[in-house]
């Protein structure tokens, strides 16, 4: 082998072996979400959905954008849990300014391996409140309490937050600004925005489930990981106020059904709004007096059509849907209660439906038919021939029909069908 043909040898494996080198392992992806709103089932698998998948994806951090104004305690136990045991760096970021990480969102913020808040925004006002609303008494309220408190703490411990502020925010419903949070060490510093952010978390050094870590920010590329149609979905019906025009309009397609049997699309609209209302209520505190109420109020809208109650049913019906819509939901907490502005026009636009669909029905009903013997009552036609005996014929819609008479009626005199008896016309002179 010549020397000239070596070269070429040995540069040709080179470009190989440099073409088939893997990529280079320092470009880093950092996977951040965002999430806002009240802390739920929706909002639990979320997050801990994505952590699996940075996991996997080996992330250098997983940053959560927080604005909450909390939520149930189950989602965010579950959240927690999987912040403390993840191998990915978190990062709590409650942002944008104007947000706050309140109740179960200090729980969140706290089990984060890094902290961060924007400017202008506040956490805190962590007391425990039973979802609907009913007082406990003294001895259980201390449990419930206490169980939070220290748990907070032990999740300040771990964290080396300050666990003496934590505590004070479960016991005493305290709320502090940014500044103060940080005055505090309660979160780690304050980041104007998503690149201050990840330039802040440059080189830092936490403790994940497989042990210290640095996390190397800078220039890594930011994956955001949106919900999913499916998760969007369930996280807006999960609202209280979409849950309730759920199940009015699951109620409105049910009594089209059962008013207009064999319409089918109403009642198929109806059925599958009601099973996603349905959904919503296992996470939120359903009054079912409140619940009754409504049902009974359709019913009363029902039995309007059946019974001749001159208005007293509808006025009975307008009363309980507008009461049980007022009593669904009993929470101490804003965000769990239904809003007037949604149920004063949700009353009146099911009341004003329903009467509508009730005044065209009876309308319908008494229109004259036109079709079938029943059309011919009272029309006018001439008699075929003279009466005998009470009976003759009379000509009407191009037929001849045997008719009875209790006058006397002769030939082309007009005569007027008062009643039909099978194939016999029952007549009256005009």
């Amino acid at each position: 082998m010549t020397n000239r043909t070596l070269r070429r040898f040995l540069f040709s494996f080179l470009v190989l072996l440099i073409l088939s080198a893997p990529a280079d392992s320092s470009a880093k992806e950092v996977f951040f979400v965002e999430v806002s709103g009240i802390v739920n089932p929706v909002m639990a698998e979320y997050i801990t959905g994505s952590l699996v998948k940075a996991a996997n994806e080996k992330a250098e951090a997983f940053i959560i954008e927080l604005d909450t104004p909390g939520g149930l305690d189950s989602s965010m136990r579950d959240i927690v849990k999987a912040i403390l045991s993840s191998e990915v760096p978190v990062v709590v970021y409650v942002a944008p300014s104007g947000a706050r990480a309140a109740s179960a969102g200090v729980f969140i913020t706290y089990a984060a391996n890094v902290a961060a808040m924007a400017p202008g925004t506040n956490i805190g006002s962590a007391h425990p409140v039973t979802m609907f609303g009913e007082k406990m008494d003294s001895t259980l309220e201390k449990k419930v309490e206490n169980d939070a408190a220290a748990y907070i703490m032990s999740i300040a411990e771990k964290r080396n937050r300050n666990s003496a502020w934590a505590e004070k925010a479960v016991r005493e419903s305290a709320n502090i600004t940014a500044d103060v949070a940080l005055k505090l060490k309660v979160i780690n510093f304050i980041a104007e925005n998503r690149n201050e952010l990840l330039s802040r978390l440059d080189g830092m050094k936490v403790e994940t489930l497989t042990g210290p870590r640095v996390m190397m920010t800078k220039g890594a590329a930011v994956k955001e990981v949106g919900m999913s149609v499916r998760y969007r979905i369930l996280d807006i019906i999960s609202n209280p106020n979409v849950a309730y025009i759920l199940m009015m309009i699951g109620l409105i397609g049910l009594y089209f059904e059962l008013s207009n049997p064999g319409a089918v699309l109403p009642g198929v609209i109806g059925a599958v709004a009601l099973v996603l209302a349905f959904y919503a209520f296992q996470t939120l505190p359903i009054n079912y007096a409140g619940l009754i109420l409504i049902g009974l109020g359709i019913v009363l809208f029902i039995l309007e059509i059946k019974v001749a109650s001159y208005g007293l049913l509808t006025v009975g019906g307008i009363v309980s849907l507008l009461l049980g819509s007022l009593m669904l939901f009993r929470s101490p907490l804003p965000f769990m209660r239904l809003s007037i502005w949604v149920i004063l026009p949700t009353v009146v636009f099911v009341t004003a439906f329903i009467l509508g669909t009730m005044y065209y029905a009876l309308r319908i009903h008494r229109r004259r038919p036109v079709s079938g013997a029943e059309e011919l009552v009272g029309r006018e036609c001439a008699a075929a021939n003279d009466f005998e005996g009470g009976q003759g014929k009379v000509f009407i819609e191009g037929e001849y029909w045997n008719a009875s008479c209790d006058e006397p009626v002769k030939k082309n005199e007009t005569v007027r069908v008062v009643e039909v008896k099978g194939l016999l016309l029952k007549v009256e002179k005009k």
